[in-house]
């Protein structure tokens, strides 16, 4: 069984590759191909749980296993850690042990870009990326390297957490501009962009309702009941859709706070899938993760392994 670190994880996992795959998985779950329940949710203690998603199809099987302790901060530690234990379906035998918060960021950026690459109107050149943590980084870094976009605003929760987040975003990708803002200033003004991406773990909206009617958002942070990015008017001016139907019925805050008609919710695997048209007008983007898209994550790795 091959090892990978935070870095190899992330070198064996290239979105050139990860979208592709991605797309596969999702024909493939809509398909029933792919069996992966919902996730598991143990309770550790106020601040803490443990995550096990599993997810099987012909040729590979995965394990991921995800702590989150609220706390770590103050020993000095990250709040996610675990693994993504990946083995061959017909054996069982183990082929690789992937890090798994590596494989949750970049095949968490990497169904965006599937679903801007299949639902925006058009190539993307400009991006609002509405928040600044972990995910944050590794969207704007998706974004820009996949579609090479140039023009970032970021809007944080501070205008020093924004410029922070620019600043290295511009040392990281020289060529790259990047805006900062403060987050409430998006009330009174909205930078026009190709794409808005909100990656918060906010329990009120913070994406505007009123952004262009050719500007696709996307909602990938908030993932509970109680959490909300997308205002509930947007929802409703829109056609939506989900990366997992499943899981957006009982984790998207979004949509189930705004009482949203789930007949007319498409899952985006069912849309490549059966050749069904795509939305005629530019459609929201809710994502709340999936054990599958692990799977597809452990695909690409085990082929770059070989």
């Amino acid at each position: 069984m091959k090892i990978l670190d935070q870095a190899q994880t992330a070198s064996a996992l290239p979105y050139t590759d990860l979208v592709p795959a991605l797309a596969r998985a999702a024909q493939e779950r809509a398909a029933g191909v792919i069996k992966a329940p919902e996730r598991q949710v143990v309770t550790i203690d106020a601040d803490s749980v443990l995550l096990g998603m599993p997810a099987i199809a012909p040729d590979l099987g995965v394990t991921k296993l995800i702590t989150v302790h609220a706390r770590n901060a103050r020993h000095g530690l990250p709040a996610i850690q675990g693994e993504v234990v990946v083995f061959d379906a017909a054996t069982g035998r183990r082929l690789a042990l992937l890090d798994g918060p590596t494989v949750t960021a970049r095949r968490t950026a990497a169904m965006t870009l599937l679903g801007i690459q299949e639902l925006a109107p058009a190539r993307p050149a400009s991006a609002l990326i509405i928040g600044t943590g972990v995910q944050a980084v590794a969207h704007a870094d998706a974004i820009a390297g996949y579609f090479s976009v140039g023009e970032f605003h970021v809007a944080g929760r501070t205008m020093a957490a924004a410029a922070s987040f620019c600043q290295a975003l511009q040392s990281r990708l020289p060529g790259v501009r990047a805006l900062p803002l403060e987050a409430a200033s998006l009330a009174h003004a909205v930078p026009e962009t190709d794409i808005v991406v909100a990656l918060t773990t906010s329990k009120t909206p913070v994406i505007p309702a009123d952004i262009a009617a050719r500007t696709l958002a996307i909602g990938v942070g908030a993932f509970k009941p109680d959490m909300a990015e997308f205002p509930a008017a947007l929802l409703h001016a829109r056609s939506i859709v989900v990366d997992d139907l499943a899981g957006a019925r009982h984790e998207a805050g979004d949509l189930i706070q705004a009482r949203v008609d789930w007949a007319g919710v498409q899952e985006l695997g069912a849309i490549l899938g059966d050749g069904r048209a795509r939305p005629a007008m530019t459609p929201v983007f809710k994502t709340v993760g999936q054990a599958a898209w692990d799977l597809a994550a452990a695909r690409v790795a085990v082929a770059a392994l070989a």
